[in-house]
């Protein structure tokens, strides 16, 4: 027996749960005679988790002594233009399967294209064969491609799927561009204040201890730094910073009131946490779009945007909304009675359901809050430059002032 985790309408309340069964079509006969209107259908996790522990045990030598390559997101998104390129054109399924097989470098993309092309020749549905690689091909990918087939415009679908990548990968991109700055040189002067704090400080030490000469305060309190960090207190201090780190990284993976207060201060940061909830309406946005486009259901819509949300106070106000569908709410007033969503979304998308076109409203949507996002970034990098600037100018030149102002002062004494 199989256990399969469900979400439905029953007497017109929004439940979830577990039921077990041979396989899914029973456990929707089961659902059905409890009259339970499905959503969501799909084997429990549990059993996931424990085909993930038999994999791991079977895979752990060919892991480590070479298996498998990972498949980037990159060979997804090559392998994706590709194949949307060819069956444009209008060649077989197979026939561009075996083309791409031959033509990708990579061994762990090679070997799912072959298995896809294997499983598509023995009558398996092409989103069947996708389907059976969720971490290269999410819900999304695999919805797109189940409406191309229903259509008889995969061609079209797939043009849609390397958008919706490109547009991902490159609000990634943008996002690890703005940070990658200010990251740099923050370690760069962290790491030459140490530098300094360690090495050429105690220098300067024994040199002042000859001269008989009363200290500045600001070269007593470096001193006293340097040599904190230079006795048991700076191996603390490393071991504490690296401590905090693991137990901080643990607790906001495993916890999760932890991790909702932390994704909920990230979105209050100041610069960052408006740049991210802009970058993750757009990703919502550009998802619910193409998902609307392609004739899957509200319900179905929200709940696949939810699962590809990496904010969890995202989630939890996309899971309000879809509990809010079932009330016969408008998805205008369910996004305004969310203050994480800003009433500029809710108007756009009112638009869409007023003319009927939310589809296209929602890829509007998208478009508007990734030109929003290009221009924060675009702000944030002027902004942030001069500032670090000065940071190190302040941090290394105050610290190179506090050891040189003792022999300023000899000096001034002499004269």
């Amino acid at each position: 027996m199989e256990a399969f985790t469900y979400k439905g309408i029953a007497e017109g309340k929004y439940v979830e749960g577990e039921i077990e069964a041979l396989n899914q079509d029973e456990a929707s006969h089961k659902l059905k005679e409890q009259k339970v209107i499905i959503t969501n259908l799909i084997k429990s996790k549990k059993k996931k988790s424990e085909g993930k522990a038999k994999a791991k045990k079977g895979g752990g030598l060919s892991s480590l002594f070479g298996g498998k390559k990972k498949v980037k997101v990159e060979d997804v998104l090559i392998f994706s233009k590709q194949f949307a390129t060819m069956v444009k054109a209008g060649l077989p399924i197979l026939e561009v399967l075996g083309m791409l097989r031959d033509q990708l470098e990579n061994p762990g993309i090679k070997e799912i294209i072959e298995d896809i092309r294997k499983s598509l020749e023995g009558g398996v549905t092409l989103s069947k064969c996708f389907e059976k690689y969720p971490e290269q091909f999410d819900t999304i990918y695999v919805n797109m491609i189940k409406a191309g087939e229903a259509s008889g415009k995969l061609d079209v679908f797939l043009l849609k799927i390397v958008e919706s990548l490109e547009k991902k990968e490159k609000i990634k991109k943008k996002i690890k561009g703005a940070l990658m700055y200010p990251s740099i040189m923050f370690t760069t002067a962290v790491l030459v204040s140490a530098i300094m704090l360690i090495k050429v400080v105690p220098v300067f030490a024994k040199m002042y201890e000859g001269m008989g000469v009363a200290l500045p305060k600001p070269t007593e309190i470096i001193m006293s730094m340097s040599d904190f960090l230079r006795g048991t207190g700076g191996l603390v201090l490393f071991l504490s910073i690296i401590i905090f780190a693991v137990a901080f990284k643990y607790l906001t993976t495993k916890n999760e009131a932890i991790r909702f207060k932390w994704h909920k201060q990230v979105l209050k940061m100041p610069i960052f946490g408006d740049l991210i909830l802009k970058s993750l309406l757009a990703r919502i946005s550009l998802i619910m779009g193409n998902l609307s486009a392609a004739g899957v259901n509200l319900l179905e819509s929200l709940e696949i945007a939810k699962s590809v949300s990496t904010n969890v106070v995202v989630s939890e106000a996309l899971e309000n909304v879809k509990k809010g569908v079932f009330s016969g709410d408008t998805l205008t007033k369910l996004f305004l009675k969310e203050p994480l969503f800003p009433p500029t979304f809710s108007q756009l998308i009112s638009v869409g359901e007023q003319t009927g076109q939310l589809d296209e409203m929602f890829n509007s949507v998208a478009s508007y809050y990734e030109e929003e996002f290009d221009t924060a970034v675009d702000n944030m990098s002027t902004l942030i430059e001069p500032i670090m600037i000065v940071f190190m100018g302040v941090m290394i030149g105050g610290l190179m002032i506090a050891m040189y102002s003792p022999i300023f002062n000899v000096g001034s004494i002499i004269g």
